[in-house]
This record gives C-alpha cells, structure tokens and sequence, in this order.
C-alpha cells in the first residue's frame, strides 16, 4: 500500500473488545469509539477544556468523504469544540449572497476590510461567480473568504476542506495560520487514502430523494425499504424521510459515468497529496479507507467493514428482500481490498490526533 513505511496499516481491532457494534446506531457509536480510543478521546477532551485548538487542512480525492470524519468528531466532542469549513460550501455561500442585497452588502464590507489583491473584491466575485472568464480567480482572494468563516467559528478546532485546492496553493497553506491572522494553534496535514475503485462505486450507484434530496447508495447505504420496478426489472431505494412518504430515489445526471467524468481531478488531487507527503516541518496523518482482504482479521473486526448491499424478490415476488456480504474491490495498485466503514477511520483519525499534539 502507499505510504506503508512511513505509515504502516493502523489496527483498529482492541484485544479484549468482543461486542459486535452496529455503527449507524448514535450510542452504540459512542460506546464504540470509548472502547476503542477511550484513552486518546480523553486526552483530548481535556486538550479542548484548556482552551486549546488546531487546524487541519483534509486533504482527499473527491467523493473520499472527507466531512463525514469531521462530523464523527463533533458527535464526540462537541460541535463546539469543531468546525468543518468546507471551501467549496464558502464559495456555493457567495453565489447565494448575491442574490440578497443585505448578505451581498455585508460580504463586500467585509473584503474590503480583508482582502488585499491585485484586482478589486467586485472583480474577484465577478471571476468566482464565472461572469468574467479572463480574470484569474486570486488566492488572496478565496483566503479572504476563509479567514470569514473562521472569525464566524470563534475559538475552535477547524479542519479545512478543500484547501489547498491546487498545486500553486500548497505554499500559501504552509503560512496559512499568519495569513488569516488564527492563533499560534499547531497545524497538521490529513490525507485520506482511498482506492479509486470505492469512489467510482459510490458515484455510480448514487441514489437522490427527489423530495429532500438526500443521497444514499444502492450498493453500499441502502434505505430501510427497497421497491422493484416491473417494467424495467430493476430494484430502486424509498427515501428513509417519513415527510418524503416512500419516494423513490433515482440516480443523479452524469452519475453512471462514474470516476470517469472527474478524471483530472482525481488525478490533481493525487498530485497535491504526494506534493504535501514531501514537505518538511509539518505534522501528517493518512488515513486509510481500505484494508487488504489478506490481512483484515488481523487489523480489523468485521463489522467495520463495509457491507455491500444487493437485492432479491421473495418467492410470490412480492416483497424485495435486502441482503449484505462484505463489499471487496481492488485497490490502486490491484490488491483486493475491503473497504472500511467510517467509525474506524474516525478511530485512526483520533488516535493519530492525539498523536500529533503530543498528548
């Protein structure tokens, strides 16, 4: 696997913890993660309760799940101790601005205060909004943006999604705490590792509520109850949402093409984190989504595993029948792998944490 010697195959399998949890339950998953990093989640409780803080740049392919880690944490510290700022939701923030006068005034208000740059804040939203093509989107620019976000946050640990964002960013983040005047907080890159095989299997069998759009997945998040259609001899998800009453859910446009429709993104977002893995004088942690099938018993129980979900009609054809086995696909490299379900990640993510800060 990548990055094996400097980081080797964490375990998140604790002798002595026999109990099979079911982790999309909320409680069991907190007695879960004391079982399994009780130590490190109390080291770091009592980190949050002297005032201290970090930033964490995530750093991912796209689809890796990178908010899923974080909202895993605020369910163990507290939404008060965390924030997620996602880059990406910021610059979805400004489009919506735009269109209300009193948000729009209090954006500019706050550029002009902040942002330092070659071409004017109204030149810059006219770039990002794409109504100026020519006009190259400035870094100081999205960094101005950010340093918004984090002054809403106030004093707590930010993990930042989707900076940096290319390759000419890397330099600005090295800085970034003295950009964005934030305090003297330590800061730590956190790569995910995820075989492109997961991502292409979570975008193609994506299924959307056409009601309350939420996104779940035929193959690998299946709803409480599953439909079949007679015509064209397929099964389709209900919507889990009682408001939804049973809608059925159905693929996004573009989504059944898979990895294929974000190949150069993917393959930038690789580029960033070998360029990140060279640097010197920064903390890293990898987080791995996936586990070789050889070596699983090992390093992990089994109800961390991803389960894959598939479908069968019972004998009057009737009533669909939801079935599991453990989802295996191969890595980057060609490996079998299985990959691994959230709360396990969230695991080698504190513990690494903890780690990093030196608690």
């Amino acid at each position: 696997m990548k990055y094996e010697k400097e980081f080797p195959l964490f375990k998140t399998k604790v002798e002595g913890v026999e109990k099979k949890f079911n982790l999309s339950d909320l409680q069991e998953r907190q007695v879960y993660f004391q079982a399994k990093a009780g130590t490190e989640i109390e080291k770091m409780k009592d980190y949050f309760a002297k005032g201290n803080t970090f930033i964490a740049y995530l750093l991912g392919k796209k689809n890796a799940g990178k908010g899923t880690y974080t909202k895993l944490l605020m369910e163990i510290f507290g939404k008060d101790k965390i924030e997620h700022i996602s880059v990406g939701d910021i610059v979805r923030s400004v489009h919506e601005s735009m269109e209300d006068e009193t948000k729009k005034k209090e954006l500019l208000d706050y550029l002009n205060q902040n942002y330092r740059g070659y071409i004017t804040p109204e030149q810059a939203i006219d770039a990002l909004l794409g109504r100026d093509t020519k006009t190259l989107l400035p870094n100081e620019f999205i960094l101005a943006l950010v340093k918004k976000e984090i002054d809403k946050a106030g004093k707590k640990a930010i993990f930042l999604d989707g900076f940096p964002r290319n390759l000419d960013q890397v330099s600005y983040s090295l800085f970034f705490k003295q950009l964005v005047d934030f305090r003297e907080d330590p800061d730590i890159f956190v790569a995910i590792d995820i075989p492109e095989s997961v991502i292409d299997e979570r975008m193609k069998n994506r299924a959307v509520c056409p009601i309350c759009h939420t996104p779940r997945n035929t193959k690998l998040f299946a709803t409480k109850k599953v439909g079949f259609d007679e015509e064209k001899k397929e099964f389709y998800l209900m919507c889990d949402n009682p408001a939804c009453q049973n809608a059925r859910m159905g693929a996004k446009e573009g989504d059944s093409l898979g990895i294929s429709s974000i190949r150069d993104r993917l393959e930038l977002d690789g580029q960033l984190i070998e360029k990140i893995f060279s640097l010197h004088g920064i903390k890293k942690i990898l987080l791995r989504n996936a586990v070789p099938v050889a070596k699983a018993g090992e390093y992990v129980d089994d109800y961390e595993i991803t389960p894959e979900y598939y479908y069968e009609l019972d004998e009057a054809g009737k009533e669909v029948k939801t079935l599991e086995r453990l989802f295996v696909v191969k890595d980057d490299e060609g490996k079998e792998v299985y990959s691994l379900l959230a709360p396990p990640v969230a695991i080698a993510l504190i513990k690494q944490l903890a780690k990093a800060l030196d608690l």
